[in-house]
């Protein structure tokens, strides 16, 4: 089922060229003058490949860096509208994605890795992070720690060690590694 006003394009080919060609339009239309843009970045695509039948890499851009799922299989696509978001599950844990479409690609879905992209100083090192984050994502389910016990809260060095981690902190051992 595709989001509300757009035509579900299932992708039987990797869709990374397709997605590379919208960031660069939306670039070139609507971010030209924005100065969150980082002048030693360009638009790429880093480690799409197949993923439960639908297609998962990162788009790097100027200004962010996001996970981007684009469906593979009519059947197990799950819609969201643009702007809303579906959560999917990953080994590393739960993470939210956002309804997107943009004519090149047609229905995609993204969560955000980073943005602004100012702590990048090349193209090289952000597509460094970005496969360090791809391939944290997909760590085996017990390397990911587990919820701590009710105890755990009443010691917060305890709780700090026990707890599942955090989006930011994912992010933030996955950008201090590359």
């Amino acid at each position: 089922m595709s989001a509300p006003g757009s035509v579900l394009r299932i992708h039987s080919e990797n869709p990374a060229p397709l997605i590379e060609a919208a960031f660069r339009r939306i670039q070139a239309e609507t971010m030209a003058d924005v100065p969150i843009l980082n002048p030693s970045l360009a638009v790429e695509a880093v480690g799409f490949g197949r993923w439960q039948e639908h297609w998962l890499g990162i788009i790097v851009t100027p200004w962010f860096m996001n996970l981007v799922l684009a469906p593979g299989a009519a059947e197990t696509w799950r819609s969201v509208a643009p702007g809303q978001r579906l959560f999917r599950k990953f080994p590393s844990g739960d993470f939210a994605f956002l309804g997107s479409v943009e004519p090149e690609v047609g229905e995609f879905q993204s969560c955000s890795l980073f943005s602004p992209m100012g702590q990048f100083s090349d193209q090289a090192g952000a597509r460094e992070v970005a496969r360090a984050a791809f391939e944290a994502l997909q760590r085996d389910p017990a390397a990911v720690p587990q919820a701590p016990a009710k105890e755990a809260f009443e010691d917060p060095k305890r709780a700090a060690r026990e707890r599942p981690m955090s989006k930011r902190e994912f992010l933030g051992a996955v950008f201090r590694r590359g």
